[in-house]
């Protein structure tokens, strides 16, 4: 029972001190120490936060590894690996609807923070379209595929399908580096050049491709090497 009322004072202790601070002067077990608290009410989370610090070596490691991965970590329920798992996707939708998507679409500054809320702390490799009407107005964001993804094997298919079903005039390609440099390679400039020419076919001109990694990324068609593949 001491023990139990040690942990309950420990949590409320824990609690007040980030409703008077906020997480600024938190060490990073301490914000893990309190997310458990409610994936695992009543058991001390101090171990255990430091045991995943250990395990996936930073704050962002834990938050970003697999449920089934973190369901690994002895301690570690569904509803813990589910509330941890949530949190990288949770701030992806806030920080995305904190985007104007009714401002226009007419600038390469405008199009890449835009699409860089929309890959934040994206694992895995996505490929995707921005749809837009004559004012270069959003229309859709539509991801084509994910996963692992080979470049050159981009279904131009897919990409020609949601430019029709969105009545798109225009669009903007755009996939991500999730482990590497916002540096197109070569395989990205052949799917470039394919899919401006297929898309070319049925009247919808492509404006630019941009490639993400992190908070950088890296337009093509303000490249001067490669600014030609979009006229």
């Amino acid at each position: 029972m001491n023990s139990e009322n040690n942990h309950k004072e420990h949590r409320q202790r824990l609690k007040a001190r980030y409703h008077r601070e906020g997480l600024d002067n938190f060490e990073d077990h301490n914000i893990l120490e309190l997310l458990l608290f409610f994936g695992i009410p009543y058991k001390d989370t101090n171990n255990l936060a430091h045991e995943l610090l250990n395990r996936f070596g930073s704050l962002s490691g834990v938050l970003e590894a697999s449920r089934e991965e973190l369901m690994n970590v002895n301690g570690i329920g569904e509803n813990a690996a589910t509330l941890l798992n949530l949190i990288p996707a949770l701030s992806r939708k806030y920080l995305e609807d904190k985007v104007d998507e009714k401002a226009p679409m007419n600038s390469c500054s405008a199009v890449g923070n835009y699409l860089i809320a929309k890959y934040r702390f994206r694992q895995d490799e996505v490929f995707s379209m921005i749809c837009l009407d004559q004012s270069c107005r959003l229309i859709s964001w539509e991801i084509i595929s994910s996963g692992t993804i080979n470049i050159t094997a981009v279904n131009s298919r897919k990409v020609i399908e949601a430019a029709m079903k969105t009545s798109a005039n225009a669009v903007v390609l755009a996939h991500n580096h999730p482990n590497g440099l916002a540096v197109p390679s070569g395989d990205d400039i052949k799917s470039t050049m394919a899919l401006v020419e297929a898309l070319n076919i049925i009247g919808v001109r492509v404006l630019d491709h941009i490639i993400i990694s992190g908070e950088d990324f890296v337009s093509l068609a303000s490249s001067q090497q490669y600014k030609h593949l979009f006229k």
